[in-house]
Protein backbone atom coordinates (compact mmCIF):
# COMPACT_ATOMS: atom_id res chain seq x y z
CA UNK A 1 0.00 0.00 0.00
CA UNK A 2 1.52 3.49 -0.90
CA UNK A 3 1.80 6.15 1.42
CA UNK A 4 0.67 9.47 0.13
CA UNK A 5 1.96 12.66 0.89
CA UNK A 6 -0.24 15.38 1.86
CA UNK A 7 -0.53 18.40 -0.01
CA UNK A 8 -0.88 21.61 1.45
CA UNK A 9 -2.52 24.18 -1.24
CA UNK A 10 0.15 27.11 -1.73
CA UNK A 11 -1.17 30.82 -0.75
CA UNK A 12 -1.65 32.84 -3.56
CA UNK A 13 1.15 35.50 -3.11
CA UNK A 14 -1.02 38.62 -3.16
CA UNK A 15 1.60 41.13 -3.85
CA UNK A 16 3.18 38.87 -6.41
CA UNK A 17 0.00 38.53 -8.01
CA UNK A 18 -1.16 42.04 -7.38
CA UNK A 19 2.58 43.86 -7.23
CA UNK A 20 1.65 45.82 -4.37
CA UNK A 21 3.10 46.68 -0.95
CA UNK A 22 1.73 45.82 2.02
CA UNK A 23 -0.87 47.56 4.00
CA UNK A 24 0.67 50.59 6.59
CA UNK A 25 -1.73 49.27 8.73
CA UNK A 26 -0.50 45.73 9.35
CA UNK A 27 3.31 46.69 9.21
CA UNK A 28 2.17 49.21 12.63
CA UNK A 29 0.68 46.51 14.60
CA UNK A 30 3.72 44.33 14.05
CA UNK A 31 6.11 46.40 15.28
CA UNK A 32 3.92 47.55 17.93
CA UNK A 33 3.90 44.11 19.14
CA UNK A 34 7.70 43.56 19.08
CA UNK A 35 8.12 46.70 21.21
CA UNK A 36 5.64 45.36 24.23
CA UNK A 37 8.22 42.21 24.06
CA UNK A 38 10.92 44.09 24.27
CA UNK A 39 10.07 46.04 26.94
CA UNK A 40 8.54 42.66 29.49
CA UNK A 41 12.36 41.60 28.98
CA UNK A 42 14.08 44.68 30.14
CA UNK A 43 11.69 44.71 33.03
CA UNK A 44 12.14 41.25 33.93
CA UNK A 45 16.20 41.37 33.55
CA UNK A 46 15.97 44.09 35.90
CA UNK A 47 13.78 42.39 38.51
CA UNK A 48 15.88 39.40 38.26
CA UNK A 49 19.11 41.81 39.40
CA UNK A 50 17.58 43.91 42.21
CA UNK A 51 16.74 40.31 43.49
CA UNK A 52 20.37 39.62 43.20
CA UNK A 53 21.66 42.66 45.17
CA UNK A 54 19.15 42.07 48.17
CA UNK A 55 20.02 38.17 47.93
CA UNK A 56 23.83 39.04 48.43
CA UNK A 57 23.46 41.61 50.91
CA UNK A 58 21.09 39.43 53.34
CA UNK A 59 23.01 36.28 52.67
CA UNK A 60 26.78 35.89 54.21
CA UNK A 61 28.93 32.96 54.36
CA UNK A 62 29.87 31.68 57.61
CA UNK A 63 33.67 33.28 56.99
CA UNK A 64 32.13 36.39 56.13
CA UNK A 65 29.90 36.43 59.84
CA UNK A 66 33.22 35.79 61.77
CA UNK A 67 34.93 38.13 59.66
CA UNK A 68 32.34 40.91 60.45
CA UNK A 69 32.09 39.74 64.38
CA UNK A 70 35.74 40.32 64.83
CA UNK A 71 37.59 42.57 67.07
CA UNK A 72 38.53 46.13 64.54
CA UNK A 73 42.46 46.37 64.47
CA UNK A 74 43.80 48.71 67.31
CA UNK A 75 44.46 52.10 66.17
CA UNK A 76 48.04 53.71 66.60
CA UNK A 77 48.11 57.93 67.47
CA UNK A 78 51.44 59.00 66.44
CA UNK A 79 53.16 62.69 66.56
CA UNK A 80 56.34 63.64 65.71
CA UNK A 81 59.77 64.46 67.25
CA UNK A 82 60.67 68.39 66.98
CA UNK A 83 63.45 70.46 67.50
CA UNK A 84 62.15 74.38 68.40
CA UNK A 85 62.55 76.58 70.92
CA UNK A 86 60.20 75.79 73.72
CA UNK A 87 58.27 78.96 75.49
CA UNK A 88 55.70 78.63 78.31
CA UNK A 89 53.20 82.21 77.41
CA UNK A 90 50.45 83.58 79.74
CA UNK A 91 47.97 86.05 77.34
CA UNK A 92 45.74 88.28 78.67
CA UNK A 93 43.66 91.29 77.68
CA UNK A 94 44.83 94.69 78.77
CA UNK A 95 44.61 98.70 78.11
CA UNK A 96 47.39 101.28 76.84
CA UNK A 97 46.45 104.05 79.16
CA UNK A 98 48.59 107.26 80.70
CA UNK A 99 51.35 105.91 83.17
CA UNK A 100 49.77 108.01 85.82
CA UNK A 101 46.21 109.85 86.12
CA UNK A 102 45.67 112.27 88.79
CA UNK A 103 42.56 113.97 89.35
CA UNK A 104 42.52 118.00 90.74
CA UNK A 105 40.75 119.29 93.67
CA UNK A 106 42.10 122.56 94.81
CA UNK A 107 39.68 123.67 98.18
CA UNK A 108 40.30 125.09 101.12
CA UNK A 109 43.53 126.61 100.69
CA UNK A 110 42.86 128.43 97.40
CA UNK A 111 39.11 129.72 99.47
CA UNK A 112 41.38 130.64 102.27
CA UNK A 113 43.70 133.18 100.53
CA UNK A 114 40.70 135.14 99.83
CA UNK A 115 37.53 135.95 102.03
CA UNK A 116 36.90 132.56 103.61
CA UNK A 117 34.11 131.84 101.26
CA UNK A 118 33.53 128.85 98.79
CA UNK A 119 36.41 128.57 96.20
CA UNK A 120 35.15 129.43 92.53
CA UNK A 121 36.68 129.00 89.54
CA UNK A 122 37.62 132.26 88.47
CA UNK A 123 40.29 130.92 85.36
CA UNK A 124 40.58 127.92 83.18
CA UNK A 125 43.82 127.79 81.23
CA UNK A 126 43.49 124.65 79.89
CA UNK A 127 40.79 122.90 78.48
CA UNK A 128 40.49 119.13 78.07
CA UNK A 129 42.56 117.72 75.28
CA UNK A 130 44.93 120.50 76.13
CA UNK A 131 48.84 119.62 76.11
CA UNK A 132 50.31 121.22 79.80
CA UNK A 133 54.28 121.73 80.00
CA UNK A 134 55.89 122.44 83.54
CA UNK A 135 55.39 125.83 85.21
CA UNK A 136 51.88 126.81 83.33
CA UNK A 137 48.74 127.15 84.98
CA UNK A 138 46.46 124.97 84.66
CA UNK A 139 43.36 126.67 86.08
CA UNK A 140 43.04 129.77 88.95
CA UNK A 141 40.57 129.15 91.62
CA UNK A 142 39.52 132.40 93.99
CA UNK A 143 42.09 134.02 92.29
CA UNK A 144 45.16 131.83 92.82
CA UNK A 145 46.49 129.92 90.67
CA UNK A 146 47.34 125.96 89.95
CA UNK A 147 49.89 124.72 88.12
CA UNK A 148 51.89 121.88 87.14
CA UNK A 149 55.83 120.66 88.35
CA UNK A 150 57.85 117.31 87.37
CA UNK A 151 57.55 115.03 90.23
CA UNK A 152 57.39 111.24 91.16
CA UNK A 153 56.16 111.98 94.78
CA UNK A 154 52.19 113.17 95.03
CA UNK A 155 51.57 116.63 96.89
CA UNK A 156 50.33 115.46 100.46
CA UNK A 157 51.29 118.62 102.01
CA UNK A 158 51.80 122.47 102.63
CA UNK A 159 55.70 123.40 101.64
CA UNK A 160 56.49 125.64 103.73
CA UNK A 161 59.88 127.89 104.76
CA UNK A 162 61.57 125.46 107.02
CA UNK A 163 60.57 121.96 105.91
CA UNK A 164 62.66 119.17 104.91
CA UNK A 165 61.84 115.77 102.53
CA UNK A 166 61.87 114.49 99.57
CA UNK A 167 58.92 116.63 98.12
CA UNK A 168 61.12 119.78 99.25
CA UNK A 169 63.99 118.07 97.52
CA UNK A 170 61.56 117.30 94.51
CA UNK A 171 60.37 121.10 94.78
CA UNK A 172 63.90 122.38 94.35
CA UNK A 173 64.77 120.56 91.36
CA UNK A 174 61.02 121.69 89.67
CA UNK A 175 62.10 124.82 90.48
CA UNK A 176 66.13 124.48 88.92
CA UNK A 177 64.52 123.16 85.39
CA UNK A 178 62.37 126.54 85.01
CA UNK A 179 65.44 128.36 85.87
CA UNK A 180 65.18 129.19 89.43
CA UNK A 181 68.29 128.52 91.30
CA UNK A 182 67.99 127.83 94.90
CA UNK A 183 70.87 129.07 96.66
CA UNK A 184 72.63 127.04 98.60
CA UNK A 185 70.20 125.37 100.40
CA UNK A 186 70.65 121.58 100.90
CA UNK A 187 68.69 119.30 99.04
CA UNK A 188 65.44 118.84 100.81
CA UNK A 189 65.72 121.49 102.82
CA UNK A 190 63.11 125.09 102.22
CA UNK A 191 65.73 127.65 102.98
CA UNK A 192 66.53 131.07 101.67
CA UNK A 193 67.57 130.12 98.32
CA UNK A 194 64.23 127.92 98.01
CA UNK A 195 62.67 130.96 99.23
CA UNK A 196 63.59 133.57 96.62
CA UNK A 197 63.32 130.87 93.87
CA UNK A 198 59.62 130.29 95.11
CA UNK A 199 59.37 134.28 94.72
CA UNK A 200 60.43 134.33 91.25
CA UNK A 201 58.33 131.22 89.99
CA UNK A 202 54.97 133.66 91.29
CA UNK A 203 56.24 136.48 89.77
CA UNK A 204 56.90 134.81 86.65
CA UNK A 205 53.49 133.68 86.50
CA UNK A 206 51.95 136.72 87.55
CA UNK A 207 50.93 136.34 90.95
CA UNK A 208 52.16 137.08 94.54
CA UNK A 209 53.41 134.20 96.73
CA UNK A 210 51.54 133.15 100.23
CA UNK A 211 53.47 133.53 103.05
CA UNK A 212 53.73 130.69 105.30
CA UNK A 213 51.84 132.20 108.30
CA UNK A 214 49.53 135.50 107.74
CA UNK A 215 51.01 136.49 111.17
CA UNK A 216 54.73 135.81 109.74
CA UNK A 217 55.39 139.55 109.88
CA UNK A 218 54.49 140.31 112.97
CA UNK A 219 55.82 137.06 114.72
CA UNK A 220 59.00 138.74 112.66
CA UNK A 221 59.18 141.82 114.00
CA UNK A 222 58.68 140.98 117.61
CA UNK A 223 61.36 138.72 117.34
CA UNK A 224 63.90 141.19 116.04
CA UNK A 225 62.63 143.79 118.68
CA UNK A 226 63.36 140.81 121.41
CA UNK A 227 66.69 140.54 120.04
CA UNK A 228 67.20 143.97 119.87
CA UNK A 229 66.25 144.47 123.74
CA UNK A 230 68.25 141.69 125.06
CA UNK A 231 71.27 142.94 122.57
CA UNK A 232 70.83 146.61 124.80
CA UNK A 233 70.58 144.49 128.18
CA UNK A 234 74.23 142.68 127.05
CA UNK A 235 75.53 146.27 126.85
CA UNK A 236 74.11 147.81 129.71
CA UNK A 237 75.17 145.08 131.95
CA UNK A 238 78.97 145.60 130.15
CA UNK A 239 78.83 149.46 130.80
CA UNK A 240 78.11 148.59 134.82
CA UNK A 241 80.78 145.84 135.19
CA UNK A 242 83.03 148.15 133.40
CA UNK A 243 82.36 151.06 136.19
CA UNK A 244 82.49 148.61 139.39
CA UNK A 245 85.60 147.59 137.90
CA UNK A 246 86.72 151.08 137.41
CA UNK A 247 85.33 152.62 140.83
CA UNK A 248 88.29 150.42 142.54
CA UNK A 249 84.96 148.39 144.09
CA UNK A 250 86.44 145.07 145.25
CA UNK A 251 83.12 143.18 144.96
CA UNK A 252 81.96 143.21 141.51
CA UNK A 253 80.18 139.53 141.69
CA UNK A 254 77.10 141.39 140.98
CA UNK A 255 77.65 143.20 137.80
CA UNK A 256 79.35 140.06 136.87
CA UNK A 257 76.28 137.90 136.91
CA UNK A 258 74.20 140.22 135.16
CA UNK A 259 76.52 140.40 132.51
CA UNK A 260 76.19 136.76 132.35
CA UNK A 261 72.21 136.66 132.79
CA UNK A 262 72.01 139.46 129.95
CA UNK A 263 74.13 137.31 127.69
CA UNK A 264 71.47 134.34 128.15
CA UNK A 265 69.03 136.72 127.12
CA UNK A 266 70.47 137.63 123.78
CA UNK A 267 71.27 133.79 122.84
CA UNK A 268 67.72 133.23 123.35
CA UNK A 269 66.47 136.16 121.51
CA UNK A 270 68.85 135.41 118.80
CA UNK A 271 67.89 131.90 118.63
CA UNK A 272 64.15 132.77 118.15
CA UNK A 273 64.82 135.67 115.96
CA UNK A 274 66.28 133.14 113.33
CA UNK A 275 63.65 130.23 114.03
CA UNK A 276 61.53 133.39 113.15
CA UNK A 277 63.38 134.15 110.00
CA UNK A 278 63.53 130.93 108.50
CA UNK A 279 59.91 130.14 109.28
CA UNK A 280 59.07 133.31 107.62
CA UNK A 281 58.55 133.98 103.65
CA UNK A 282 56.73 132.23 100.60
CA UNK A 283 55.28 128.77 100.72
CA UNK A 284 54.05 126.57 98.04
CA UNK A 285 49.97 125.33 99.26
CA UNK A 286 49.33 121.94 98.26
CA UNK A 287 45.97 123.83 96.42
CA UNK A 288 48.16 125.25 94.38
CA UNK A 289 50.60 122.84 93.07
CA UNK A 290 50.15 119.25 91.36
CA UNK A 291 53.27 116.87 90.87
CA UNK A 292 53.48 115.14 87.63
CA UNK A 293 55.51 112.18 86.70
CA UNK A 294 56.37 113.87 82.84
CA UNK A 295 55.55 116.33 79.89
CA UNK A 296 53.74 116.91 77.91
CA UNK A 297 50.51 115.88 80.33
CA UNK A 298 47.07 116.02 79.08
CA UNK A 299 43.90 117.47 80.63
CA UNK A 300 41.36 114.52 80.43
CA UNK A 301 38.57 116.79 81.78
CA UNK A 302 37.33 119.77 83.39
CA UNK A 303 34.13 119.36 85.45
CA UNK A 304 33.26 123.08 86.35
CA UNK A 305 33.58 126.54 84.18
CA UNK A 306 34.59 130.49 85.21
CA UNK A 307 32.26 131.17 88.15
CA UNK A 308 30.86 127.87 88.98
CA UNK A 309 31.90 126.24 92.53
CA UNK A 310 35.06 124.07 92.69
CA UNK A 311 33.37 120.74 92.40
CA UNK A 312 35.47 117.75 93.57
CA UNK A 313 37.91 116.54 90.90
CA UNK A 314 38.11 119.60 89.25
CA UNK A 315 40.80 118.33 86.59
CA UNK A 316 42.34 115.00 85.32
CA UNK A 317 45.45 114.92 84.04
CA UNK A 318 47.50 112.21 82.69
CA UNK A 319 50.65 112.11 82.48
CA UNK A 320 54.11 110.03 81.48
CA UNK A 321 55.19 107.87 78.95
CA UNK A 322 52.13 105.25 78.13
CA UNK A 323 52.09 101.80 79.65
CA UNK A 324 49.73 98.89 79.49
CA UNK A 325 47.84 97.85 82.48
CA UNK A 326 46.28 94.56 82.75
CA UNK A 327 44.59 92.32 85.37
CA UNK A 328 46.30 88.52 86.01
CA UNK A 329 43.60 85.88 87.30
CA UNK A 330 44.36 84.23 90.80
CA UNK A 331 46.48 80.89 88.84
CA UNK A 332 48.55 82.70 86.96
CA UNK A 333 49.69 85.48 89.18
CA UNK A 334 52.77 83.42 90.10
CA UNK A 335 53.85 82.68 86.84
CA UNK A 336 54.60 86.22 86.09
CA UNK A 337 57.21 88.14 87.38
CA UNK A 338 58.45 91.68 86.66
CA UNK A 339 61.15 91.88 83.72
CA UNK A 340 59.62 89.23 81.61
CA UNK A 341 59.31 89.73 78.18
CA UNK A 342 55.99 90.66 76.39
CA UNK A 343 54.30 90.47 72.64
CA UNK A 344 51.80 92.93 72.39
CA UNK A 345 49.28 92.96 69.99
CA UNK A 346 46.02 95.50 68.75
CA UNK A 347 43.32 92.96 66.93
CA UNK A 348 41.56 95.95 65.34
CA UNK A 349 44.81 98.05 63.77
CA UNK A 350 47.31 94.23 63.26
CA UNK A 351 50.03 96.78 65.45
CA UNK A 352 52.68 95.24 66.81
CA UNK A 353 54.93 95.82 70.20
CA UNK A 354 57.16 94.28 72.46
CA UNK A 355 56.99 95.34 76.26
CA UNK A 356 58.38 94.38 79.62
CA UNK A 357 56.57 93.21 82.97
CA UNK A 358 56.85 96.22 84.94
CA UNK A 359 55.07 94.78 88.39
CA UNK A 360 52.39 92.35 89.39
CA UNK A 361 50.31 93.50 92.59
CA UNK A 362 50.52 91.40 95.75
CA UNK A 363 47.10 91.71 96.30
CA UNK A 364 43.98 91.39 94.39
CA UNK A 365 42.35 94.40 93.17
CA UNK A 366 39.16 95.42 94.50
CA UNK A 367 35.98 95.32 92.76
CA UNK A 368 35.75 99.51 93.39
CA UNK A 369 39.55 100.20 92.14
CA UNK A 370 39.67 101.57 88.81
CA UNK A 371 38.46 104.76 89.25
CA UNK A 372 40.69 107.82 89.62
CA UNK A 373 41.06 108.56 93.06
CA UNK A 374 39.96 112.19 94.04
CA UNK A 375 42.36 114.51 95.71
CA UNK A 376 41.01 115.92 98.61
CA UNK A 377 39.73 119.50 99.33
CA UNK A 378 41.77 120.35 102.40
CA UNK A 379 44.75 122.29 102.32
CA UNK A 380 46.87 118.94 103.25
CA UNK A 381 45.34 116.71 100.69
CA UNK A 382 46.81 118.82 97.54
CA UNK A 383 45.61 120.07 94.13
CA UNK A 384 46.72 116.64 92.68
CA UNK A 385 46.53 113.30 94.15
CA UNK A 386 46.36 109.34 93.12
CA UNK A 387 49.05 107.81 90.82
CA UNK A 388 47.88 105.39 87.89
CA UNK A 389 45.41 105.25 85.34
CA UNK A 390 41.98 104.24 85.09
CA UNK A 391 41.76 100.15 85.96
CA UNK A 392 40.09 99.44 82.02
CA UNK A 393 41.31 96.18 81.59
CA UNK A 394 40.94 94.91 85.43
CA UNK A 395 38.68 92.52 86.61
CA UNK A 396 37.39 92.95 89.96
CA UNK A 397 39.37 90.02 92.15
CA UNK A 398 42.04 89.71 89.75
CA UNK A 399 46.31 90.73 90.43
CA UNK A 400 46.70 94.24 88.56
CA UNK A 401 49.72 93.67 85.70
CA UNK A 402 51.53 96.75 84.48
CA UNK A 403 53.57 96.54 81.02
CA UNK A 404 55.95 99.09 80.30
CA UNK A 405 56.52 99.29 76.19
CA UNK A 406 60.26 98.76 74.89
CA UNK A 407 59.60 101.27 72.61
CA UNK A 408 56.98 104.35 72.18
CA UNK A 409 54.14 103.09 71.27
CA UNK A 410 51.61 104.16 68.33
CA UNK A 411 49.33 106.95 69.00
CA UNK A 412 46.49 104.96 67.48
CA UNK A 413 46.59 102.16 70.38
CA UNK A 414 46.00 105.28 73.38
CA UNK A 415 43.52 103.82 74.87
CA UNK A 416 42.74 100.54 72.89
CA UNK A 417 42.33 97.05 74.19
CA UNK A 418 45.32 94.64 73.00
CA UNK A 419 46.38 91.07 73.96
CA UNK A 420 49.45 90.95 75.98
CA UNK A 421 50.99 87.52 75.12
CA UNK A 422 53.55 86.84 77.88
CA UNK A 423 56.93 84.22 78.04
CA UNK A 424 57.01 83.23 81.56
CA UNK A 425 59.97 80.66 80.74
CA UNK A 426 61.84 79.54 77.54
CA UNK A 427 64.58 76.85 77.04
CA UNK A 428 66.31 79.70 75.34
CA UNK A 429 67.84 77.66 72.09
CA UNK A 430 66.20 74.94 70.08
CA UNK A 431 65.73 71.77 72.28
CA UNK A 432 63.87 67.97 71.55
CA UNK A 433 60.38 68.83 72.20
CA UNK A 434 57.59 65.84 72.09
CA UNK A 435 53.58 66.09 73.38
CA UNK A 436 53.44 65.12 77.30
CA UNK A 437 50.76 62.24 76.37
CA UNK A 438 54.14 60.41 74.90
CA UNK A 439 55.88 60.23 77.86
CA UNK A 440 55.30 57.63 80.00
CA UNK A 441 57.27 56.78 83.70
CA UNK A 442 57.29 52.89 84.52
CA UNK A 443 57.55 51.34 87.63
CA UNK A 444 61.44 51.75 87.92
CA UNK A 445 61.13 55.35 87.25
CA UNK A 446 62.14 55.80 84.44
CA UNK A 447 60.49 57.89 81.64
CA UNK A 448 60.42 56.60 78.07
CA UNK A 449 59.08 57.48 74.73
CA UNK A 450 57.97 54.71 72.53
CA UNK A 451 59.71 55.37 68.77
CA UNK A 452 57.54 53.80 65.73
CA UNK A 453 59.11 51.88 63.10
CA UNK A 454 57.86 53.01 59.55
CA UNK A 455 54.77 50.46 59.95
CA UNK A 456 52.83 52.80 63.15
CA UNK A 457 51.27 49.14 63.63
CA UNK A 458 54.00 47.08 63.82
CA UNK A 459 54.85 46.19 67.47
CA UNK A 460 57.95 44.63 66.75
CA UNK A 461 59.55 47.55 65.10
CA UNK A 462 58.96 49.99 67.99
CA UNK A 463 61.92 50.84 70.44
CA UNK A 464 61.93 52.39 73.97
CA UNK A 465 63.94 55.40 74.33
CA UNK A 466 64.63 56.72 77.63
CA UNK A 467 64.35 60.30 78.29
CA UNK A 468 64.97 63.01 80.51
CA UNK A 469 62.19 65.46 80.71
CA UNK A 470 62.68 69.19 81.10
CA UNK A 471 59.96 72.67 81.25
CA UNK A 472 56.55 71.35 79.60
CA UNK A 473 54.18 74.11 77.86
CA UNK A 474 51.54 74.31 75.58
CA UNK A 475 50.58 70.34 75.69
CA UNK A 476 54.28 70.25 74.68
CA UNK A 477 57.77 68.53 76.95
CA UNK A 478 61.24 69.16 76.32
CA UNK A 479 62.51 65.47 76.45
CA UNK A 480 66.80 65.07 76.46
CA UNK A 481 68.08 60.94 75.77
CA UNK A 482 69.69 59.07 78.29
CA UNK A 483 71.97 56.02 78.80
CA UNK A 484 72.37 56.09 74.82
CA UNK A 485 69.10 56.49 73.37
CA UNK A 486 68.51 57.69 70.00
CA UNK A 487 66.04 60.32 69.27
CA UNK A 488 65.92 62.87 66.20
CA UNK A 489 63.46 65.32 64.88
CA UNK A 490 61.47 63.78 62.87
CA UNK A 491 60.74 60.44 64.44
CA UNK A 492 57.38 59.44 65.00
CA UNK A 493 56.64 58.57 68.47
CA UNK A 494 53.55 56.57 69.67
CA UNK A 495 50.81 59.42 71.69
CA UNK A 496 48.40 56.82 72.11
CA UNK A 497 46.74 53.70 71.11
CA UNK A 498 43.40 52.45 71.44
CA UNK A 499 42.98 48.66 71.91
CA UNK A 500 40.27 46.40 70.58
Amino acid sequence: MKHQEAVVPEEPDVAAESGAAAEPDDVRASLGRRRRILIWVVVGAVALTGAGVVLATTIRSPAQVAADAAPPPASVLADRVERRVLTSSVVVRGTVAAEQVLTVSPGAGAAGAGTGGKPVVTRVNKQPGAAVQAGEVLVEVSGRPVFALAGALPVYRDLKPGATGKDVGQLQEGLKALGHPTGKDPAGTYGAGTKAAVTALYAALGYTPRPADPGDAEKLQAAEDAADTAQRGVTTAKNALAKAKAGGGSDTSEAQQQLVFAQQDLAKATTRLETARASAGPMVPADELVFVKGFPARVDAVKAGVGEPVPDGLLTLSAGAPVIRASLPAHQKDLVKAGMKVEVLSESTGLTATATVASVATAPTPASAGAPSGGGSGAGAGAGSGDGAPGAGQDPGGYALTVTPDQALDARLSGQGVRLTVTAASSGEPVLVVPLSAVSAGADGRTTVTVLGKDPAAADARRRVEVRAGMSADGMVQVEPVAGGALADGDRVLVAQAKP
